[in-house]
């Protein structure tokens, strides 16, 4: 596995570059050497966060952790990898363009698979062209997490959503 290893409002030491390689490291054994594992680290506060995306063809693998220490936040997010890995490995591996960026040890190992996926509702709406602050206005109106809205800016389908800190993101489909 390889790394990218980039720090926002912190230096990356010698001491966190070598945390990260060995804990996240771990979870070499479920992909090949070609895999990049792309960590970010950073303060704010006395906020220590990590968030790590793993790409693979079909998916990303992407977790973070905050606490108040950087160490303590980069064992808990290579917990939380190595749970989703167990979780969702028939998932994943069934996504046969995905599987040759996984090790055979990995393919081949027997976890436990969450039951598979059952959708107890469905819910119709009309989609209302707006702007994304209008949208995010909606949302806290609802009192949602996240809204789905036409961008009237773009015509397209976008999703807003509220992120841990009380900030919002949008997520803008991208057309390859």
């Amino acid at each position: 596995m390889k790394f990218i290893i980039m720090g926002k409002n912190i230096e990356v030491t010698a001491g966190l570059r070598s945390a990260v390689e060995e804990k996240i490291g771990k979870l070499d054994k479920y992909f090949n050497d070609e895999v990049t594992a792309n960590v970010t680290l950073s303060v704010e506060k006395e906020r220590q966060k990590i968030e790590v995306t793993i790409p693979i063809k079909g998916n990303i693998i992407r977790a973070e952790e905050v606490s108040n220490d950087m160490y303590v936040s980069i064992d808990l997010v290579e917990e939380i990898i190595e749970r989703q890995m167990r979780r969702y490995k028939t998932r994943l591996v069934n996504a046969k363009q995905a599987a040759a960026e996984f090790s055979k040890t990995y393919i081949e190992d027997d976890y436990e698979d969450e039951p598979d996926v059952k959708i107890v509702r469905t819910k119709k709406f009309g989609v209302k062209p707006m702007n994304p602050e209008e949208a995010c206005v909606q949302m806290e109106l609802l009192q949602h997490n996240f809204y789905v809205f036409l961008n009237s800016e773009t015509d397209e389908v976008n999703v807003v959503y509220k992120r841990k800190n009380n900030t919002y993101g949008l997520i803008e489909p991208e057309l390859d």
